[in-house]
């Protein structure tokens, strides 16, 4: 399901790639109560509104740290009732429409955030540092259509800089500075490994100090959710969960590192309670449904790693009971998965006849894109060029929209249309314009992508180079794979098989091995039996 659009973009087969995807319904609040602070992780943020409303405002900034935003929402909305003059409420209910790393507010979301910035700012604070958050956020808010999303973004970060400098003891105050950092290197690429090595510069010692700060753990996992850094995110991964069990993001953040360094078991533990979680929330009417489909996101790409096939599968299947979720929504998030599910699997005359659901035209990238791959990889030329046209047509709208909503399109061919070029390209014979296009979109892959999900670039390149009968190519490729993406099921099965076709037995059973050592004992992909045979022969 798309129903944000994430400025942590995720790329792969099986989630938008590259860019978000626009034009998906936004999340609306629910009418419940939030869970009790202390089972949301503690935060210290004293405010001068009554004893009353200040209870529910250190409930709500926990809240925003854990991007439940909809309860954030909610609680900063009790407060609100709880002390008509608390500004520091309508600060905290402007921001619960700011979800940093997922989407940009649009006009209507803004000028909604503006109201109540002006309310607070009426409204008065008695105290220096109160007076820094509300500027802040008026900085993001400004009532100025000339500002781009990057504009907001900058000015906000800067704006949080005095007030980190100003007040180096407010923790809060350096957890929020340190999230638009974070919100900096995923707008733009200029510059973003500093900014994250600045925000993990603020965030470890905070975490080192206050082991329950739901802020400092979740924003170091994104601040390491990157491949050069990702081992560094892993204790607070690990503690993140345990400091707020009652959201659901939270149990599931400690996923995207896990994924990271090829922890398939830990990332389905994750995930199946995520998914449970952000399921009663939802019918709580305290989340929305998108909380329970990341999770899932997660979870069929985990067991596919782990060999389990058909519980992959019933991932897919499970779409169609999401709560909350429309009838078109859990379509798309069953059509996404399938897709997903399918390029892993390598099933291709499968992947060519994949159903085209009946949702949204803007939503069918994925569909069009695995169908044009599996026609192009089972010589259906035709086929191939049919789903790519088709391709190019949503392509364009995408990128139009999100032109539209402020959103930065790379130049130059889309990531879809690079990939899908060059398997037509390959099953036309082309195979030296073949193999140049899939390293062009294995350069930008890497250069602009998160790359959760699917066969990365790099990987479907050495798949293309051992079909050339160029194995020890394909085996350098593989390695060059495995170093950014470790323990991908499909990688290291190829780089058995190219090892083996090198004659580097050796190396071959090292990879297999690997392979069987990642695997569930109940994994079914088939592929291991011939990784269980060559570990066999003498």
């Amino acid at each position: 399901m798309r129903t944000t659009k994430p400025l942590v973009l995720l790329a792969g087969l099986c989630l938008p790639v590259l860019a978000p995807v626009a034009a998906r319904p936004q999340a609306h609040s629910g009418t419940g109560h939030p869970a009790p602070v202390s089972q949301l992780g503690q935060v210290h943020f004293p405010t001068s509104c009554t004893p009353a409303a200040q209870p529910a405002v250190e409930k709500g900034v926990a809240l925003l740290h854990s991007f439940q935003y909809t309860e954030a929402e909610l609680t900063f909305a009790d407060a609100a009732k709880a002390d008509p003059r608390c500004a520091m409420a309508r600060w905290g209910m402007a921001m619960a429409r700011y979800h940093q790393l997922w989407d940009f507010p649009q006009p209507d979301t803004l000028k909604a955030a503006r109201s109540d910035i002006e309310q607070a700012q009426k409204i008065g604070v008695r105290t220096e540092r109160e007076r820094g958050y509300i500027a802040a956020a008026a900085a993001f808010f400004e009532d100025n259509s000339v500002l781009t999303h990057a504009d907001r973004t900058k000015a906000y970060s800067e704006s949080l800089a005095k007030l980190h400098a100003q007040a180096p003891d407010d923790a809060e105050a350096s957890q929020f500075y340190a999230l638009s950092l974070i919100a900096l290197g995923a707008i733009e690429d200029i510059e973003k490994m500093d900014n994250l090595a600045r925000a993990i510069a603020i965030l470890n010692p905070i975490f080192a100090e206050q082991p329950n700060s739901p802020g400092a753990a979740h924003y170091l996992i994104h601040a390491t959710d990157v491949p050069e850094l990702a081992a560094q995110g892993l204790p607070a991964a690990r503690a993140y969960a345990k400091i707020a069990p009652d959201s659901s993001h939270a149990i599931h953040m400690p996923s995207h590192i896990f994924v990271r360094l090829g922890l398939w078991q830990e990332t389905i533990d994750s995930n199946i309670a995520a998914s449970a979680s952000a399921a009663h929330a939802t019918e709580m009417h305290r989340g929305e449904s998108h909380y329970q489909t990341h999770a899932m996101d997660f979870l069929n790409y985990a067991y596919l790693q782990r060999g389990q096939e058909a519980k992959a599968r019933g991932v897919a299947g499970d779409s169609l009971t999401v709560v909350g979720a429309s009838d078109e929504e859990k379509l798309d998030q069953q059509a996404q998965l399938l897709a997903c599910s399918l390029m892993e699997l390598h099933r291709w005359s499968e992947a060519a006849a994949l159903p085209i659901p009946k949702i949204r035209s803007l939503w069918l990238d994925s569909t069009y894109r695995t169908r044009a791959i599996g026609a192009a990889r089972t010589g259906d030329l035709r086929g191939a060029q049919k789903n790519i046209r088709e391709l190019r047509k949503i392509v364009a709208r995408r990128a139009a929209s999100e032109r539209q909503e402020g959103y930065k399109v790379p130049a130059g061919e889309s990531y879809d249309l690079l990939i899908t070029g060059a398997w037509l390209a390959f099953a036309q014979g082309k195979t030296a314009q073949a193999l140049d296009e899939m390293r062009a979109a294995a350069v930008r892959e890497e250069a602009h992508s998160k790359g959760y999900f699917g066969p990365p670039a790099r990987e479907m390149l050495a798949d293309m180079l051992f079909e050339a009968k160029r194995p020890r190519e394909a085996l350098a490729e593989y390695k060059a794979a495995l170093a950014r993406t470790p323990n991908r099921f499909d990688s290291l099965y190829g780089a058995g098989l190219a090892a083996e076709a090198s004659g580097e037995l050796s190396a071959a059973r090292e990879y297999f091995s690997l392979l069987l050592e990642n695997c569930s004992a109940s994994a079914d992909r088939p592929e291991l039996a011939q990784a269980r045979a060559l570990l066999a022969a003498k």
